[in-house]
């Protein structure tokens, strides 16, 4: 394979292409709401990468990524996050009216996640928060409002995506310590962080029980809302303080398969 025939499937992995799927139940299934998904995580995703490309390259875990790798350059990434900008400038600008006032919010998250680590375990909290503006959006973009249904939504997703983040964290434990670089992990332990993650996964069910409750959703959604609470159990019984051996499957595999699950319920209670 020629090194341009391979450019999509570089950019495809930078982005962790394929964890898009994550967002699926909260971007709505329509089109612009789901390019300007795209475009914001992509765009998210290659500032990531950009701006912590010399971190990555000190990772043992990471230093085979493609900007440290070489197999993409700074040039072609910086390119790449244009590319994703215009495309979610684009499709926000198809929206609502009150969505071209909203948009630069996002982009402030973007920019300033990467940095966080550097000061604050806080940085969970916020990628949770970034990420859960993405179901507020969409809501406000479809119905021109935001009611509290619509930002309890996006705080379950919110508290979802920080709690597994904890658990992502503990993948560089060691090597955040030895940088200086700040997490959960690091300021509580790796008790800390499961105990933090089993706290917000408890929240999100509790914050999507509260969507179905405010708006009298039908049996499918709660349906939704029990596997949701199931897989998550299941996520955390693969993983123990002094055993993360199925570290991989409980992050990766289960929140994909929790995102596909919630999102069938929901489109099943929707046919209704």
């Amino acid at each position: 394979m020629t090194a341009t025939a391979a450019l999509p499937r570089r950019f495809a992995s930078l982005v962790k292409i394929e964890h898009t799927v994550f967002a699926l139940p909260f971007a709505h299934d329509l089109a612009w709401i789901t390019l300007a998904m795209l475009g914001a995580r992509s765009l998210a995703m290659g500032l990531n990468r950009v701006i912590d490309a010399e971190i990555d390259a000190r990772n043992p875990r990471t230093a085979d990524r493609e900007l440290p790798a070489g197999r993409l350059s700074r040039v072609q990434v910086t390119a790449f996050c244009a590319l994703a900008l215009a495309l979610y400038l684009v499709s926000c600008f198809q929206l609502d009216p009150i969505v071209r006032w909203l948009w630069p919010i996002p982009l402030v998250g973007f920019v300033v996640y990467p940095y966080l680590k550097r000061f604050t375990w806080l940085s969970h909290i916020w990628l949770g928060v970034v990420d859960g503006l993405a179901p507020v959006g969409a809501w406000v973009a479809i119905t021109g409002r935001l009611p509290w249904e619509a930002w309890a939504l996006g705080a379950a997703v919110a508290v979802w995506i920080a709690g597994f983040d904890l658990f992502y964290s503990l993948f560089d434990r060691e090597f955040d310590v030895e940088q200086g670089l700040h997490s959960v992990a690091v300021r509580f332990g790796v008790e800390g962080a499961f105990w933090g993650a089993r706290l917000l996964h408890v929240l999100t069910v509790a914050l999507l029980a509260a969507v179905g409750l405010g708006l009298h959703l039908g049996w499918f959604y709660w349906l939704g809302v029990a596997a949701v609470a199931a897989l998550l159990a299941y996520e955390h019984s693969l993983v123990k303080p002094g055993d993360l051996r199925r570290l991989d499957a409980a992050f990766f595999t289960v929140n994909g398969v929790i995102s596909v699950v919630l999102f069938a319920f929901v489109l099943a209670e929707a046919a209704l």
